[in-house]
């Protein structure tokens, strides 16, 4: 295939986003990870697959960076996940160091790409690897609301009895536990969903929501997440080699938008093409915007830590 796609860190996270990739066939596949032979392993693994999931999709592994290179999007599942008892930001100066690292390797290598970060804690690994490239805005964002998204459209689903398709949810603020579900931008088949369910049950979706990767790491008691992350972050990596222009919340880097700047952030955009192609600002109610930059301000202190 013409376009090659390539996947930082060949753990659950990484290895599930180059299934999802070649089962999708929008390019070839390059997993990188510096444990010699995982990504080698796991890339034949998929590669043997090929011949019953029906895809035609060239799946590499390699541990050497250079592997890279002529790379149309990078994304980086790369770091240490989440144990009980951890919180997101527990991972803070750990993975800052990987991330860091990876960038370095990026920008040597496949300067061009676009990046799209995976690794936690997302909104501020997002901004270190946006900082630390010196790329636009465009070219560097977080997969944060898209995980939280399906996320909620998964239990209003399962709360209604519906088809998980037919559920249409907007997430916005950091991707944890100061994250921002809207249930006024959220639909049934376009009947919104205050119409459907009364207050009290929303508000205890909406907590589900913002515990659901602490749900599953209680459940796992060894790990983390790893299924969905993929999911969605092959849906914004479509958007991107499809040139969907879809919208859909990521973190990205806020200059002024919804009154918060220099950080990175959840808020609605559009992916196509030109990557990150547009911020878009929804009219958020007082306590909306409050939350938000609540989560904003919350983020900010984490960045003072690792030196922004």
């Amino acid at each position: 295939m013409e376009n090659k796609l390539s996947v930082i860190g060949a753990g659950h996270v990484g290895a599930s986003l180059a299934q999802y990739l070649a089962e999708d066939e929008l390019g070839d596949v390059m997993l990188v990870d510096i444990v010699e032979g995982l990504a080698e392993g796991k890339a034949l693994d998929l590669t043997e697959a090929a011949p019953i999931r029906g895809y035609n999709t060239t799946v590499r592994g390699s541990s050497n960076f250079a592997t890279i290179e002529g790379s149309s999007v990078v994304a980086v599942t790369a770091g240490f996940a989440r144990k009980p008892g951890m919180t997101r930001e527990d991972l803070l100066n750990t993975n800052a160091k990987i991330i860091g690292d990876v960038t370095d390797n990026i920008m040597k290598y496949a300067p061009g790409a676009f990046i799209i970060i995976v690794s936690n804690p997302l909104d501020i690994m997002t901004c270190h690897a946006f900082k630390k490239s010196g790329l636009p805005k465009n070219q560097v964002f977080g997969q944060a609301g898209v995980l939280d998204s399906i996320r909620f459209r998964t239990f209003i689903a399962l709360e209604l009895g519906v088809s998980f398709a037919d559920i249409q949810a907007m997430v916005l603020g950091g991707h944890g536990d100061t994250m921002v579900p809207l249930p006024r931008y959220t639909t049934v088949s376009g009947v919104g969903l205050e119409e459907l369910l009364p207050k009290e049950k929303i508000d205890a979706l909406v907590d589900r929501t913002r515990n659901g990767g602490g749900e599953i790491v209680k459940l796992l008691k060894t790990g983390s997440a790893y299924y969905a992350p993929a999911a969605a972050t092959a849906s914004m990596i479509k958007a991107v080699v499809k040139d969907e222009k879809k919208m859909l919340a990521a973190s990205t880097y806020l200059e002024g938008e919804y009154g918060i700047r220099d950080l990175c952030i959840g808020v609605p955009v559009i992916l196509g093409s030109g990557g990150l192609e547009q911020v878009v600002e929804l009219t958020l109610k007082e306590d909306e915007i409050e939350m938000l930059q609540h989560s904003a301000r919350t983020y900010r202190e984490f960045l003072a830590i690792i030196g922004y």
